[in-house]
């Protein structure tokens, strides 16, 4: 878990090897993404497990409002590299030192975003239903 590489990204940089993007500026800093943000951090990856797992730990460290301790500046927030790199390594082999634990975790959070939206889209269905009562109600 340890083969990968952090750096800040640069506009109009193509990268080859499996990569993930984390946020670095504003409130949302920490928040990870496969497409590039304009101000971002890079981290360059040997293989795509090894990117997906990452990928789910930065969600889950940003998900935490883990990264809110480590942001500097007044105006708008930013989370330096140096810092970054000094939590997310020992943080990340913390979280994958129990692959099976860390597996079942991800699971978890995956079913619950799905149930939430799922939610969400019942909540919707009865929210038309209720407005279709009214309509009918309010044309008599």
């Amino acid at each position: 878990m340890q083969n990968f590489t952090i750096k800040i990204h640069r506009v109009g940089t193509i990268y080859t090897k499996p990569h993930l993007f984390i946020l670095n500026k504003g409130n949302n800093s920490g928040k990870p993404r496969k497409e590039p943000y304009t101000n971002s951090f890079v981290i360059l990856f040997q293989t795509e497990q090894d990117c997906e797992d990452m990928l789910n730990i930065a969600e889950s460290l940003m998900k935490s409002k883990y990264w809110l301790q480590f942001l500097c500046g007044s105006a708008i927030p930013f989370l330096r590299l140096p810092d970054f790199k000094r939590q997310l390594i020992p943080k990340a082999k913390i979280m994958m030192e129990e692959y099976e634990e860390h597996l079942r975790e991800v699971e978890a959070l995956k079913l619950k975003v799905l149930k939430e939206k799922q939610f969400l889209e019942n909540m919707n269905l009865i929210n038309d239903y209720y407005r279709g009562i009214l309509h009918r109600y309010s044309n008599r």
